[in-house]
């Protein structure tokens, strides 16, 4: 049961329902990657894993116990005597929240060894979350992957968030115009340059190529029928009520407009 929009789907993009998108998206492009890799390459998927803790306040600071029957009042008592007062600690509960976001990563096995040569990043939520520990933990390893000898390519399906591929949103927009969603490709041994995908809230999902080692050819992917898969083998047709949701972030007037007639045209389902 395909998705009514030739595209992206903006009411994947919801908090609720992108997750589980996201891992789906991540395991079917595994997939289709190791179908199409030539030997000795191989697609594997790795998983980022780190704690998001918060803090909050619970119960009163002080405590004054009222006075045992037949004590004289506090302010009786002959000097040095302390007031009858118990002092509790504050509690500060840190819940431990164990995130976990999967990446896929690309090898070539010469020998007995296995070298790195592909990182591929879905951009989540998280990733794009300032404050988030899972987006520095990402920025992280985007600038480690740069200065290596290890090929990025960031897949941003999110209109919202913070812009947080490789080149800064201003100069891609200076290069490339609009954009709601879009795929960087940076290669280890061409250090200036990026690929950019640009990509419109009603334009199909490109076919982007997964660079190998120098001298090999790219892998060319179809990331719409990626796409695709996912939503046919997952809950978003039942999940998504397309006449009483609203995308989040919300749609521009002119895309609302866009949207409504594209539902109009094909309904869910159909």
């Amino acid at each position: 049961m395909p998705s009514p929009f030739p595209g992206m789907d903006p009411f994947l993009e919801h908090p609720d329902i992108f997750p589980d998108l996201h891992d789906r998206l991540n395991t079917h492009l595994s997939e289709v990657l190791q179908a199409g890799l030539p030997s000795p390459y191989y697609a594997v998927i790795g998983r980022r894993t780190w704690i998001e803790v918060s803090q909050r306040y619970i119960g009163p600071d002080v405590q004054v116990q009222r006075s045992r029957r037949g004590s004289p009042p506090a302010q009786e008592l002959s000097a040095g005597v302390a007031v009858a007062a118990t002092v509790k600690p504050r509690v500060v509960r840190v819940p431990h929240d164990e995130r976990r976001e999967p990446f896929l990563d690309l090898y070539v096995r010469q020998g007995s060894d296995k070298r790195l040569v592909t990182s591929i990043e879905i951009l989540s939520l998280t990733n794009k979350t300032p404050g988030e520990h899972g987006r520095e933990l990402y920025l992280r390893k985007q600038r480690e992957i740069l200065g290596s000898k290890v090929h990025l390519v960031e897949i941003d399906l999110l209109r919202g968030g913070e812009h947080s591929t490789a080149v800064p949103c201003q100069l891609v927009r200076a290069e490339v115009g609009p954009f709601d969603y879009h795929v960087c490709v940076h290669h280890f041994d061409n250090l200036e340059d990026y690929f950019i995908y640009p990509i419109q809230l009603d334009e199909r999902l490109p076919q982007i190529d997964i660079p190998l080692l120098p001298g090999d050819p790219a892998v060319t992917i179809d990331l719409q029928a990626v796409l695709d898969h996912c939503y046919d083998a997952g809950p978003y047709a039942r999940e998504v009520s397309y006449q009483a949701d609203t995308p989040v972030p919300p749609l521009r007037p002119d895309q609302q407009e866009w949207a409504k007639g594209v539902l109009q045209r094909t309904p869910p389902g159909q």
